[in-house]
């Protein structure tokens, strides 16, 4: 007995300094990456104010580049566009923080912990795609809080992910006892997700209505990680077409997923077409019978989201309302169906298949 108390302890000590190691090299990473940007932003300065006004003459970025690395063999990230993209960062926050103190330390406080949490290459995408200072921010506190990395950031800012947060129609707030999880679950859902890994031409199929919503699934199934990555980090797939047997009937839902930051099992029923009411009391069937038969006594009530090709906002809110589920509808787009512009900046079959790879 007393031998496996010790094993126990042990556990329990190589746990705790696991974790004690863990947060010193996250601080140190962070702390790196701060001494990082501040140092990119004082060379931006200096950049910017010896290149606008003429004093260096054309072509002096290049040749700095060139005799810098010479000097310091082995220097990385100072080409001559790395070192203009530093001048651009300067350029982009020099109006946020005080002339005099020639650094970022002026940033809002609740602003400051997210900036300095990003690595330059995000915020350069962020500043080269995105013009408005708030949505700027934005960006930085989701990069930030989800840890993006370039190219998914770059993914997100494509789909205008900012602009459908928040806004999905849903009853949450009267159907979530807790406001702060009601609040939280709203803005873990998106009012509208781009399915660019369907692609109706190479199903063969003429439109999007041609398209079974099995096949929607499965495409969906089949590139889960791709799926997840669009729908939150905080999502964990359990499984589609998941049955759940409830006085003699066999319930199936389309899939089936767990959000860790809601400790809620999220149902999602794929319909192809128009929204209809009628899906919102199927689906509200199948969460009563995953409250009662599958959720943990320590989790909350199930989440339900209807993922239909259309829906009208109003009408939405309106049918949703007198239902004691939470409830939301969102609407879906294939690759066929984006424009052009964002297709070209979302990354192609080979590329992607390279990042899920990795």
């Amino acid at each position: 007995m007393k031998k496996e108390e010790n094993v126990l302890k042990y556990e329990t000590a190589v746990e705790d300094i696991k974790n004690a190691i863990l947060q010193s090299q996250h601080k140190a990473i962070k702390n790196a990456n701060k001494e990082l940007l501040q140092l990119y932003f004082k060379i931006g300065e200096y950049v910017s104010r010896n290149s606008r006004n003429g004093c260096w003459g054309r072509g002096a970025i290049e040749i700095i580049s060139i005799r810098l690395r010479a000097e310091m063999p082995g220097l990385q990230g100072f080409s001559a566009t790395s070192i203009k993209r530093m001048r651009l960062f300067y350029e982009a926050w020099n109006k946020l923080y005080d002339k005099s103190s020639n650094a970022l330390d002026d940033l809002d406080n609740d602003v400051s912990g997210h900036f300095y949490s990003i690595g330059f290459s995000q915020h350069c995408i962020i500043i080269h795609k995105i013009k408005s200072l708030e949505e700027r921010i934005n960006y930085i506190k989701l990069a930030a809080k989800e840890n993006l990395s370039a190219r998914t950031l770059e993914k997100f800012i494509a789909q205008d992910v900012i602009h459908h947060r928040g806004v999905l129609p849903n009853n949450f707030q009267k159907t979530i006892p807790d406001s702060i999880t009601a609040q939280r679950a709203i803005m873990a859902f998106k009012d509208e997700y781009l399915l660019d890994f369907i692609n109706v031409e190479q199903l063969g199929a003429r439109d999007l209505e041609d398209v079974d919503e099995s096949v929607i699934e499965n495409s969906i199934v089949h590139n889960i990680r791709n799926f997840i990555m669009t729908f939150g980090k905080d999502f964990s797939f359990i499984g589609n077409q998941y049955v759940v047997e409830a006085f003699g009937h066999t319930h199936k839902i389309d899939l089936l997923f767990y959000n860790r930051a809601l400790a809620t099992l999220v149902a999602v029923e794929i319909k192809k077409g128009n929204f209809k009411p009628s899906y919102l009391g199927q689906l509200s069937i199948y969460l009563q019978v995953l409250d009662d038969f599958v959720r943990k006594p320590w989790e909350n009530p199930s989440i339900g989201i209807v993922l239909c090709g259309s829906a009208e906002k109003a009408y939405v809110e309106y049918a949703v309302r007198s239902y004691t589920n939470p409830l939301g509808v969102a609407t879906y787009k294939s690759a066929d169906e984006m424009p052009e512009e964002l297709r070209k900046a979302l990354p192609n079959d080979k590329q992607l298949k390279g990042l899920l790879g990795r």
